[in-house]
This record gives structure tokens, sequence and C-alpha cells, in this order.
């Protein structure tokens, strides 16, 4: 059973406070449909609003790239270009060539296919950069990390607060450090945002 959040704004009207809950209205209920629930008042509402608000601003400075040359392809031809370099001298040369190649290579695999981001996947991946994942086994023996469900019944305020923190961290070390000083300032960034959806 799906869970979502809403915040009572004026007039009484119970607006979504999350993007699943936003979907959740917009894709599956039409104009003047009844619904009904279960409703649990939210301990700190405001902090679920501030942790998506800071997810939305990495979203933000988020630009997908990369992608058409894996590192077991970089791994095969720098260890390649390593081994020739060895033989003949010239390390310096034949390391520029292999960048230019790989370069090339991945312009012609890429071809006119474009990056598409999308706010669940980013959202799955800074949870479980974070270490908040479930692992399960699938058959092939491969294992699959799932993020942990962060809805108000399955983590209290004290492990939210410990996701926040990490995702904090998580957002600061791959997007955030080169637009933002400081962690500080990211998140002020992020607490304005958030005035501004308000």
């Amino acid at each position: 059973m799906a869970q979502y959040s809403f915040i009572k704004s004026q007039g009484g009207i119970l607006v979504p406070a999350t993007p699943d809950a936003q979907e959740f209205i917009e894709t599956k209920v039409r104009m003047g449909d009844v619904i009904y629930a279960d409703f649990k008042k939210a301990r700190n509402a405001a902090f679920h609003r501030k942790f998506f608000s800071l997810l939305g601003l990495g979203f933000h400075y988020w630009t997908p790239g990369g992608g058409a040359i894996s590192p077991a392809d970089k791994l095969l031809v720098n260890g390649f270009v390593k081994w020739i370099a060895y033989h003949t001298g010239y390390e310096g040369v034949l390391d520029e060539l292999a960048t230019q190649y790989l370069d090339d290579a991945a312009q012609k695999r890429a071809g006119n296919i474009s990056a598409v981001k999308s706010f669940e996947a980013f959202r799955a991946w800074a949870t479980i950069q974070a270490g908040f994942y479930i692992q399960h086994r699938m058959p092939d023996g491969s294992i699959r990390q799932e993020p942990r469900s962060i809805s108000f019944a399955k983590m209290d305020d004290v492990e939210f607060s410990e996701l926040y923190k990490a995702v904090l961290d998580v957002l600061w070390n791959y997007i955030l450090y080169r637009t933002f000083p400081t962690q500080q300032a990211a998140e002020n960034a992020a607490a304005q945002l958030m005035s501004y959806a308000a």
C-alpha cells in the first residue's frame, strides 16, 4: 500500500508534500473522485520538505554525462597503452592518443542519444550512496540494491536525520562542491528553494 504525505494549507486544503504524492494526485485521482485514507500527523514535516529541497538542489545542479565508454573499456585501452609504452617508450604521447581515441569512440557511440534526468532515479541513487538501502540476491547471483523507504511510518526522526546528513555529504562530494563554497551554503540555498515553494 502506497503512502503519501500532504500539508494542510489555507482553507483546509491538503496539498501534496512530496513529488510522489503530487504524481499520485495528478495521475491516479480524477476531478470529483473521493479518496479515503488513515491519516497520521507527521512529527517533522518541515524536515521532510527540507530533505526534498536538498535533493531538488542536487538534481538541479547535476548534469548527466558519460556512459558511452564503460570503465572496462577504459581499463582495457589504458592497459594496452601501458603495455605498448613499456615495450616502446613514448608513454606521454600514447596516453594522449588513448584519451583522444576514447573521446572519439564515446562521441560515435553516443550518436544522438541524450541522457534523460529522472528525479526518482536520482533520489534512489542518493539514498543508496548514503548507505540507506536493502540488498536482494537475484536468481543469477547478482546483488540488487533498493533504497530504503523514507515514509514517516518506516523511518523515525532520528534515522531520517542520519539519512539527511548522509545524503548531504553524498550530494556535496559528487555535485554541490562545484557550485557552493561550503555545505552550509548549499543547505542555505536548499532552504531558500523550500521557502519559494511554500
